[in-house]
């Protein structure tokens, strides 16, 4: 199993929504932080300035990828001296899957392609709590072409909607952001030398060992068995993945193990004791007690407090 796959989709939460804005000059707007979230702005065509809460404004020029993981605010504008007015539209609040829209004056053009992403923290691999605020992929030649082709089709989807257009941007906004941490995570390694989740995913052992642990985290695995998947002796294996995952191996098994069964509490109404079995638990009552103790809640309690998160999320007007 795919160690960035599995960690983005336990905890993506509800439908990702995008719009396409063209803007004629002057225009600016403000994109407030939104915790709980990820979200990106891709230039599909002119130039603009990104303004970041400190600091000096950014660039961007067509082509250019711009991935906020943790819901920071920030703005946009032609100029960094055009003020910053309240957002148009707002892709996570907006009640359709994409928006096609207009504003500004009547000066030179850009068009952006905006995107949003629910995330529940609760359940935030820690591989991603290793992003940066803002992560800048400037469009190159040759560089991460599956991400530029992602951008290319979503933009001619959400500003030319047609039939299976919901199916298709779905899809594609999962992807993008899937290319996105597959940019940075690739880019990373060469850039440093130190620990991190860019280094345990580039790094053939400590991977190894994190791919067999996503395929099959009900298996009794012991660390001398990780390690043989790691082709490394047990000291040395403990050693490496607790350098650069930040937590020893049964530690991070253990935490995943119950990620993923909070995962089948909240899509599921399968009895306790088998959603144990499924993470690798011979009894109900120590996955109960390990559940607790990660969570500070009781898998029952959570599975029916996560079914009324539900119902408030799917109620009208929200």
């Amino acid at each position: 199993m795919d160690v960035l796959s599995d960690a983005i989709a336990i905890m993506r939460s509800g439908r990702p929504r995008s719009a396409r804005v063209a803007w004629r000059a002057p225009w600016g707007q403000r994109f407030p932080a939104v915790p709980g979230s990820a979200g990106f702005q891709v230039i599909l065509q002119g130039s603009c300035r990104l303004v970041p809460p400190s600091g000096d404004p950014l660039v961007l020029g067509a082509g250019d990828v711009v991935f906020f993981p943790h819901g920071h605010g920030y703005g946009l504008a032609d100029s960094p001296s055009t003020p910053l007015a309240e957002p148009a539209c707002d892709p996570l609040e907006d009640a359709g899957l994409f928006v096609s829209d207009s504003a500004g004056h009547d000066g030179p053009l850009t068009v952006t392609l905006c995107g949003g992403y629910r995330l529940d923290p609760r359940h935030a691999h820690p591989l991603l709590r290793d992003l940066p605020e803002m992560i800048h992929l400037p469009a190159r030649p040759g560089r991460h072409p599956e991400l530029r082709a992602a951008v290319d089709l979503l933009g001619n989807e959400v500003g030319d909607p047609r039939l299976g257009a919901d199916t298709v941007v779905l899809a594609l906004l999962d992807m993008l952001l899937l290319y996105i941490l597959r940019a940075w995570f690739e880019e990373r390694p060469a850039q440093e030398s130190g620990a991190g989740w860019a280094r345990a995913l580039t790094d053939p052992a400590v991977s190894a060992a994190l791919r067999a642990v996503h395929r099959d985290p009900a298996h009794p695995w012991t660390v001398q068995t990780l390690a043989a998947e790691a082709g490394l002796s047990r000291a040395a294996f403990s050693r490496r993945f607790t350098t650069l995952a930040g937590r020893p191996p049964l530690t991070y098994l253990t935490w995943w193990r119950l990620t993923i069964a909070a995962g089948f509490l909240r899509a599921g109404d399968a009895p306790l004791g088998e959603v144990a079995a499924r993470v690798g638990y011979g009894s109900e009552f120590a996955f109960a007690n390990a559940f607790k103790r990660q969570f500070g809640i009781a898998p029952g309690r959570y599975r029916r407090q996560s079914s009324i998160d539900s119902l408030r999320e799917a109620a009208p007007g929200r």
